[in-house]
């Protein structure tokens, strides 16, 4: 697994001297700055409309739990058809369903969010595995390290200015603005991806997707023998399930905006400063997100070992960030303790995707990034919908904080207890 070395010169040369991960990695900046600006005015709407907790966490649910249920299906249109065609046709999808919440102007309206993020989720579950699947295409093994580090850290940043600016561009412009911003990254990420060309080769491999095929459940169970097959594989297929144990933020945050550390600002009402204060600690989420791998990548490398450790450590220092933030006594402090919580999330991560991209054959990406995103995206519906209701039934929102700290050590007592997996199997045996 010898790699390039990963540093500001190789993410430079990878990014100016490959065209079609050049475009890729525009198509990324584009829809994830409007994607965060989105949910952002999507979360503030409906606690404004239903002034329930619950509301934000099935929210959640509908942005993460179909990605579980449709996993396998995208898996094999990803597996099956071109990926870029999948990836362009998710992206017009999801601008005319964006389109759609400009509808919803009062509380009698609000019920069609819910569909309509349904919808978009959909979408979502066919266009991310497919991106992951081709990045080995289009920068080689060799680089994949780095590209992947880079793909985090674009979305971190990404998180951070959507997050930050999204709550300012709802308060100012109002949701109208977000909503119609949003919807106009998903064409130019379409035009973006529309002008990269790379070799496909599972389409050599394969017979034509036909419409049956899409009920024929003979290539999922292809794909579960084939992780079972690989022990190293199977278990580093699971690692992402644990880090969504911590799908309780997406509710924590927003109510930690709302009524725990709210920005005054002269001449503001409380939603806007509900509104900044969520902005700060999503935004501060996207800093440590950051942080993380591009801390650690230039000591990781492509080294198997290192990468295993880094998804240990990652999942105590997301543990212990929760642990501080319960305890944060003001905002700067609680910035502060997301950054270190999520530095670790990011961590395991980008450390888990490198490692199944290097021991995946390229037939089978989409399946197993599928599933890798499916357990993912179960524990966080399941943990968000939780913490919405913990909140509502009348659980501190600092206490339910510590709570999602301490569950960090499972998957990193887990993680740690199959390292024997790599002693009795190594990677060359």
């Amino acid at each position: 697994m010898d790699s390039q070395a990963v540093s500001l010169k190789a993410y430079w040369e990878l990014v100016r001297d490959n065209r079609n991960f050049r475009r890729l990695w525009f198509a990324q900046i584009t829809s994830e700055i409007g994607d965060w600006f989105y949910t952002l005015a999507i979360y503030s709407m409906l606690l404004e409309f239903t002034g329930r907790a619950a509301s934000v966490g099935l929210a959640v649910v509908l942005q993460v739990l179909p990605q579980t249920l449709i996993g396998p299906t995208a898996g094999v249109v990803n597996d099956r058809a071109s990926r870029r065609r999948v990836m362009i046709f998710a992206d017009l999808a999801r601008f005319l369903i964006v389109l759609g919440m400009l509808l919803v102007r009062d509380r009698a309206m609000v019920w069609l969010v819910y569909p309509l993020l349904l919808l978009e989720t959909v979408m979502y579950a066919f266009f991310e595995p497919g991106r992951s699947a081709v990045v080995p295409n289009i920068v080689g093994a060799q680089r994949v390290l780095a590209a992947n580090t880079l793909s985090s850290t674009t979305w971190s940043v990404n998180f951070m200015i959507g997050s930050m600016l999204g709550g300012l561009m709802a308060a100012l412009l109002g949701r109208d603005a977000v909503f119609l911003f949003n919807a106009l990254t998903f064409l130019v990420s379409a035009w973006l991806i529309r002008g990269v060309h790379f070799e496909e080769p599972h389409l050599k491999e394969s017979t034509p997707l036909r419409p049956r095929d899409l009920v024929d459940f003979s290539p999922v169970l292809e794909g579960i023998n084939y992780v079972r097959s690989d022990k190293r594989l199977l278990v580093t297929v699971l690692v992402k399930g644990g880090l969504g144990l911590l799908g309780s933020n997406w509710v924590i945050y927003p109510i930690l905006g709302e009524r725990v550390f709210p920005v005054a600002v002269a001449g503001w009402d409380a939603k806007r400063a509900a509104l900044l204060g969520m902005s700060l600690l999503m935004g501060f989420r996207g800093v440590g997100s950051l942080l993380g791998p591009f801390a650690t990548a230039p000591w990781a490398g492509a080294k198997e070992p290192r990468l295993r450790l880094g998804i240990f450590l990652g999942f105590l220092c997301s543990g212990v960030g929760y642990l501080a933030l319960a305890a944060a006594p003001s905002l700067p402090l609680a910035c502060l303790a997301v950054i270190v919580a999520h530095a670790g999330g990011s961590l395991v991560w980008v450390f888990s995707t490198t490692l199944l991209q290097l021991y995946t054959e390229d037939r089978f990406r989409g399946r197993v990034f599928s599933a890798d995103y499916g357990f993912c995206f179960l524990a966080i519906s399941l943990t968000a919908y939780a913490a919405g209701l913990a909140i509502d039934w009348g659980m501190p929102v600092r206490e339910l904080t510590a709570w999602s700290g301490m569950l960090m050590l499972i998957p990193a007592g887990l993680w740690a207890l199959a390292q024997r997996i790599w002693t009795r199997h190594p990677p060359n045996a």
